[in-house]
């Protein structure tokens, strides 16, 4: 049952879910929620509706631009933004390390990012990170489950491709807007790497410190979500995080696992 907090923006995701399916038409596999709305972290006014779109053959530019209507003109209840994404059938059910993305709109109504747009990527290395999370714990709102049009991602390419943001972050640590953000990933990127199990930020968060309760940066950020928004995340706590999780799971420290995805859902709940 969705909490009080959830329920306003699982309504609003519902509500989308049903538009885009009717915006794509027949051609629609399956609409899946996934994210902290799906996985039980979310937070109202910090988290995003997270939507995957599975689709049979590409978008037109006139679905595309419905699309967009939709996502700009949407009533989200208590989420900060939408994060939508929409995938052909073919990438879903075979992916490689850099397939091509129909579209992604996001709206981040608490953020300087504010609303992008991308259509037609020829290349999208993030997006086997999504469809990887989006089979582990996403739910269908619309046709067919996660698990019938979204094969397992190669668990070493989630690893490679968080790896690539760490390194990319080790120079932003001074970004406070994102802060949050970057510690709660480089958690997340950790315990997947580590036991190949996809979890919300928070359960990540609380599983780094017990790994390392010396990770000052992660448990600010904590305090910042639990109590106290106004609590600052450090530089040197933020690159000492960055720095150990990149230790961590450099390929001679990785413990043996198989080589896809693994999830057990009561690393959900």
């Amino acid at each position: 049952m969705a909490s009080f907090d959830e329920l306003p923006a699982l309504t609003a995701a519902e509500r989308l879910a049903g538009l885009f399916a009717d915006t794509v038409g027949a051609d629609a596999r399956s609409v899946i929620l996934h994210g902290s709305l799906s996985a039980g972290d979310f937070r109202a006014g910090s988290s995003d509706i997270d939507l995957l779109i599975v689709i049979e053959g590409g978008l037109s530019d006139a679905q595309s631009t419905v699309l967009e209507r939709l996502v700009r003109q949407a009533d989200i209840g208590s989420a900060a933004g939408i994060d939508l994404h929409v995938v052909t059938a073919e990438i879903a059910s075979a992916p490689n390390r850099t397939p091509a993305l129909e579209l992604h709109i996001g709206r981040y109504d608490r953020s300087s990012t504010g609303f992008e747009v991308e259509r037609r990527v020829a290349a999208s290395p993030d997006l086997p990170v999504e469809l990887s999370m989006a089979r582990a714990d996403g739910r269908a709102l619309k046709g067919a489950p996660p698990r019938e049009v979204i094969a397992p991602v190669p668990a070493d390419w989630i690893v490679d491709r968080g790896r690539h943001w760490l390194r990319a972050w080790r120079s932003l640590t001074d970004d406070t807007e994102n802060a949050a953000l970057m510690v709660l990933t480089a958690c997340r990127i950790w315990r997947f790497a580590v036991e190949n199990v996809h979890c919300s930020k928070a359960q990540a968060a609380r599983w780094a410190l017990d790994r390392d309760p010396s990770l000052t940066a992660v448990r600010q950020v904590v305090q910042q979500y639990e109590q106290d928004p106004t609590v600052d995340v450090g530089e040197r706590g933020i690159a000492h995080l960055l720095d150990t999780v990149l230790q961590e799971t450099a390929p001679t420290w990785r413990l043996a696992g198989p080589a896809s995805v693994q999830h057990s859902g009561a690393d959900n709940s």
